[in-house]
């Protein structure tokens, strides 16, 4: 039986070498941790060495970090520890399409997604009476477009980032927010934003990908779950999800069915960042499900 008053998770990534699992784990026997998952991958491709480690404890973060100290110094590791039972403080940015908020709000009010939402933004008001039906704050930050050919965007980034640092937002979620951000705003945000769109085979761009893909009769939808980058819809992947679908069903049951998916999608990819399951390899992921 697993025991201990503490939670705790470690994740660290460093060159591969011998006796990392040995040195990791004998540091965490000082703080007296009760193992429940340990994964580890060493990667082909950077000559990486990932690891992320779950236990009880009666230590705390920092007690633990002091523990761990001397073998992350030996093996120049990035490493970091969580309380496991901390919620993500999590800003959810929106359009017009409610779906996809709505399966994150449900999911974090029934308790299987740890998050705390203390603000949601949208560049409309369309969704301001589904914020309020989950008690939580509704900030418009409408983005203008003036006769003269220039508009508000830096001002409505900046507006943003106030909201970020007031509420200590640790994790921005785009759930269907359809502006693209500014390369600087994507750098404040790296590694914190987390963004969903349609993927399909072929790829279909522009406002109606769901009615495209509907006139060419293809056999799957799906949706990409990703970090923002200034790179548009490139960035490191979380989370794919497909669904199949055929000749006998109209535009909109594809607009309703990936809609579902992207919803599922996003889901997934939070909850795996917010429990600490996510490690980057350069521009590829790993996942520790």
């Amino acid at each position: 039986m697993v025991t201990g008053t503490n939670n705790l998770i470690v994740t660290l990534s460093c060159k591969n070498q011998p006796g990392i699992v040995h040195a990791i784990t004998g540091a965490l026997l000082k703080v007296g941790a009760d193992i429940s998952e340990s994964q580890q991958f060493d990667s082909p491709n950077s000559g990486t060495f990932f690891m992320r480690v779950q236990f009880a404890t009666d230590s705390t973060v920092e007690k633990t970090e002091e523990a761990i100290a001397d073998v992350v110094e030996q093996f120049d590791m990035d490493a970091r520890v969580y309380d496991a039972a901390a919620k993500t403080r999590t800003l959810i940015m929106v359009s017009k399409d409610g779906r996809t908020m709505n399966e994150l709000l449900f999911q974090q009010h029934s308790g299987t997604l740890p998050v705390e939402v203390p603000v949601i933004v949208s560049n409309h008001l369309d969704l301001q009476p589904m914020a309020y039906f989950y008690d939580v704050p509704f900030v418009h930050i409408p983005l203008i477009k003036y006769e003269d050919g220039t508009d508000n965007k830096a001002d409505a980034e900046k507006r943003l980032m106030e909201l970020v640092n007031e509420f200590d937002i640790e994790l921005v979620v785009l759930a269907r927010y359809m502006q693209i951000l500014s390369d600087d705003l994507t750098r404040k945000l790296d590694g914190k934003a987390i963004n969903i769109h349609h993927s399909f085979l072929p790829s279909f761009k522009g406002a109606r990908p769901y009615h495209q893909a509907h006139d060419r009769g293809v056999k799957l939808i799906g949706a990409t779950a990703h970090y923002v980058t200034a790179d548009l819809d490139e960035g490191p992947i979380i989370e794919q999800r497909v669904q199949r679908v055929n000749h006998a069903l109209t535009a909109q049951d594809f607009v309703q069915r990936g809609r579902a998916v992207e919803g599922a999608t996003l889901v997934q990819a939070v909850q795996w960042h917010t429990e600490h399951r996510v490690l980057m390899d350069g521009d590829r992921t790993v996942i520790f499900e």
